[in-house]
């Protein structure tokens, strides 16, 4: 035990803890200025389901990932997809769209069960050169296109663009057939050009109803994705209806100043100009951006950048691939979150629905993230180079 306690990474779990505080202060205010009961009491929740994740992070942490990923990886893979189905037949419907399984949602725990897998099959430590070639790839793309397919339906867009940056990089990595990779990058960034372009085009003032209905039928997306690509290309188009929450949240974040209005006096929150809907989730850095003001902003980034860190620093020492796969498809999750969580709330991406991990409000999410980040330490504890 002492040996484990001296690999412990204290870097990855300290900053852990203090994210976690901070998104419990976060959602207590953003909570407080919502009318609905319930909500003021949201930051226990919380809490008690951030006591829950440290639980399984340290089961986690201090069982062998070997143990667990050669035995469950698999079985756990094929249960996510039968959960998966069962909420696009079953599911809570909410916001247009069916993601709930009672009390969880699926599409969260698939990306931990993906990421497993992945790991599982392309960290193997016997030889399979063919892995590493165009066959490798295709499986690559089967496992990977089958829980993406799967989420895409539900619709959720965001989730599903969080996990393949994770899985890309998982692939990258362990050197599968790069070549494909590569192409298949530079087709997908071809693609989201396209689009973007035919929005553009489509959506401008001024253009002719038949014109834009002739584009949009190349246009692979809903009308609510198509709503928020118009918003991104034309902000301030319409920013008292369509606009109003992306201009409501960059003022948020540019009211604070630099060094915010203090805890719980963000005006823009409080005096409900940003929607109450979103303020506790998708839009919670709005929230803290305004209180914490630049410097809270910044020492929010370092605390993400402490937490990264030491996943790719274990990621580098690991001592098989499979350990080695894990740390950098967690850390890559977790990179994807934060970034077009950030991105989006400051325009600089579309909007779509991603937490903010540790900060927004979120029970499957938050104890996904602390299983992984579990499964990480875990690597860092058993896996280290210097145990061949």
């Amino acid at each position: 035990m002492i040996d484990r306690l001296k690999r412990f990474n204290w870097l990855m779990f300290a900053a852990m803890l203090a994210l976690v505080a901070l998104g419990t202060a976060a959602i207590y205010s953003a909570g407080n200025a919502r009318s609905e009961e319930v909500f003021h009491s949201m930051w226990k929740a919380n809490l008690s389901t951030a006591l829950f994740g440290l639980a399984i992070y340290f089961v986690l942490a201090f069982f062998d990932y070997r143990r667990y990923v050669s035995l469950f990886a698999a079985p756990a893979y094929l249960f996510s997809l039968v959960l998966l189905v069962a909420v696009l037949l079953v599911g809570t419907s909410t916001y247009g769209g069916r993601r709930w399984l009672w009390f969880f949602q699926p599409s969260e725990v698939a990306k931990l069960c993906v990421i497993a897998a992945l790991a599982w099959i392309y960290g193997s430590p016997e030889p399979r050169p063919w892995l590493r070639r165009f066959p490798g790839f295709l499986a690559a793309c089967a496992t990977i296109g089958v829980p993406a397919l799967l989420i895409l339906l539900e619709p959720d867009l965001g989730t599903m663009l969080a996990l393949l940056p994770a899985t890309l990089a998982m692939l990258f990595v362990a050197r599968v057939w790069r070549r494909g990779l590569l192409t298949a990058v530079l087709a997908a960034a071809v693609l989201a050009t396209a689009v973007l372009a035919a929005v553009y085009e489509a959506e401008k003032p001024g253009v002719p109803e038949n014109r834009r209905a002739a584009i949009m039928r190349f246009v692979p997306l809903r009308p609510h994705q198509v709503k928020r690509v118009k918003i991104f290309l034309f902000p301030d188009e319409d920013p008292h209806a369509a606009g109003y929450t992306l201009r409501q949240a960059m003022i948020s974040i540019g009211s604070g100043g630099f060094s915010g209005k203090g805890f719980r006096r963000g005006e823009t929150n409080h005096l409900k100009y940003l929607p109450q809907s979103i303020s506790m989730n998708d839009f919670i850095f709005c929230v803290y951006a305004e209180e914490a003001g630049f410097i809270g902003s910044v020492a929010l980034l370092a605390l993400f950048g402490a937490l990264l860190a030491p996943c790719v620093w274990t990621a580098y020492f690991a001592a098989d691939g499979r350990g080695r796969l894990i740390a950098i498809g967690v850390s890559t999750l977790v990179f994807a979150h934060v970034f077009i969580n950030i991105a989006m709330s400051v325009g600089l991406v579309p909007i779509t629905g991603l937490p903010l991990p540790f900060i927004s409000a979120g029970r499957t999410f938050l104890v996904t993230v602390m299983a992984g980040l579990g499964v990480v330490q875990s690597v860092s504890i058993h896996g280290r180079e210097e145990d061949r």
